[in-house]
């Protein structure tokens, strides 16, 4: 299957305004994205993402290297290739502030040559779908921030294009409905069959929404794999105890001695003891260090493995 984009030995540089300084924000990138998945451009602020992001988006022109969407070329084929594309990008660009929610869906949806009439239909799936429908009629600049940003999306949806560029699309959200802008994203691929890229260096949402992820530092790419396949090649078996009593500090020696990577926290109702194990019987060995002073164990969690320690 040919892939719906290509991005082909992509290079960007910038030079800092106040000096002569050259920064190679993309240094010859390549990778391709599958129709249907969900893509993950994983990596800490400064890593190139955005500008990747913006490049494919036609926000800004590479200095060398191809972009090829839906099989047409930006560098022959510009606008009809960007079609298929629709972007947000951090800071709800993509919105006017003085219109209202249903405003907004009804005028970018004549940006892209579709009547009221046409879309009416349409806007009130979205508004239903993404929970906005008591908020309609309300001023964009007087919503949260998560309703701004689901509100964004919905335009981007509006637009029917087989791509969703999403640049850091649960900055700055509350717990909740970041969870819910997750769930959402993952709806968009199985009820509608888009393909979406999402930017972002927050490593849960790559975990939980992406089925591909590509991470990049320094404007380079250093891994390229399905999540699952990052997360069993790294497999570290990470626990947290839940203890009854303190440690002595003996164990607490002998813990260090032992197991380099872990935390004790002793300021909460109870101790816990936070250990990362290489080996699968290393738990042996931490059991028979508790058991030294008989420390009673109240719970065991075995929490999951974080992309950040691949970073």
């Amino acid at each position: 299957m040919e892939p719906i984009i290509t991005v082909k030995q992509l290079n960007k540089m910038y030079k800092k305004r106040k000096t002569k300084e050259v920064i190679q924000a993309v240094d010859n990138i390549s990778f391709t994205v599958q129709k249907g998945e969900i893509l993950g451009l994983l990596g800490p602020n400064g890593a190139g993402k955005t500008t990747t992001i913006k490049m494919i988006c036609g926000l800004l022109v590479p200095d060398s290297g191809e972009i090829t969407i839906n099989g047409l070329g930006q560098n022959g084929s510009r606008l009809k290739s960007l079609e298929h594309i629709s972007a947000v990008l951090e800071g709800n660009r993509n919105l006017y502030w003085r219109l209202t929610v249903r405003e907004n869906l009804e005028y970018f949806a004549g940006n892209r040559g579709m009547s009221r009439k046409d879309v009416k239909e349409n806007v009130e799936q979205l508004l239903t779908s993404f929970r906005l429908k008591d908020k309609e009629n309300e001023l964009v600049n007087r919503l949260s921030r998560g309703m701004q940003q689901k509100l964004a999306i919905a335009v981007a949806m509006l637009a029917n294009s087989e791509v969703i560029l999403l640049d850091e699309p649960t900055l700055g959200l509350d717990v909740e409905t970041s969870y819910e802008v997750r769930e959402l994203l993952k709806e968009i691929v199985k009820k509608h069959n888009r393909t979406i890229i999402i930017s972002s260096h927050d490593m849960d949402v790559i975990q939980e929404v992406c089925d591909r992820t590509i991470i990049i530092n320094g404007g380079k790419v250093v891994t390229d794999d399905k999540v699952e396949n990052l997360l069993k090649l790294f497999d570290v078996r990470s626990y947290t105890i839940t203890l009854g009593a303190l440690l002595s500090e003996k164990q607490q020696l002998l813990l260090k001695e032992k197991f380099p990577v872990h935390k004790y926290t002793t300021d909460t109702m109870q101790p816990t003891l936070n250990v990362d194990l290489y080996q699968s019987e290393a738990i042996y060995d931490l059991f028979r260090l508790l058991q030294m002073e008989h420390t009673p164990v109240e719970a065991i969690d075995r929490t999951t493995v974080n992309l950040s320690k691949y970073l």
